[in-house]
């Protein structure tokens, strides 16, 4: 079993900044992948960010590319998200997930370990 705690969310000014952070606990931490997810008001949850456990494999969703940065420090398992750049649409519920497998996969349904999420809200 992995524990997952994100904090982190809050509101923020469009144009703005926040780091989420995910600490782990539980099974070794470094032998996992780990997923950033949201579930905006009325939608489906959807990718954000991936890291592979050795650190050296990241993707991003389209739409936040140049402006979220996902990294994960293995000595404190947690794993980040920086965000910039912030816009109304990244209006979400935050979830961190965890994966234990050779790739690093996009799709939630992968995941086997998820935190309970952290509201992040931008305002316009």
């Amino acid at each position: 079993q992995v524990q997952l705690v994100e904090s982190g969310g809050g509101l923020v000014q469009a144009g703005g900044s926040l780091r989420l952070s995910c600490a782990a606990s539980g099974r070794t931490f470094t032998v996992y992948n780990m997923g950033w997810f949201r579930r905006a008001p009325g939608k489906d949850r959807e990718f954000v960010a991936a890291i592979m456990w050795n650190d050296n494999t990241k993707y991003y969703r389209g739409s936040v590319k140049g402006r979220f940065t996902i990294s994960r420090d293995n000595a404190q398992n947690t794993v980040y998200l920086q965000m910039n750049s912030l816009t109304p649409e990244d209006t979400a519920v935050y979830y961190c997930a965890a994966d234990r497998a050779p790739v690093v996969h996009t799709t939630e349904y992968e995941y086997n370990y998820w935190g309970q999420g952290t509201q992040v809200t931008v305002s316009s």
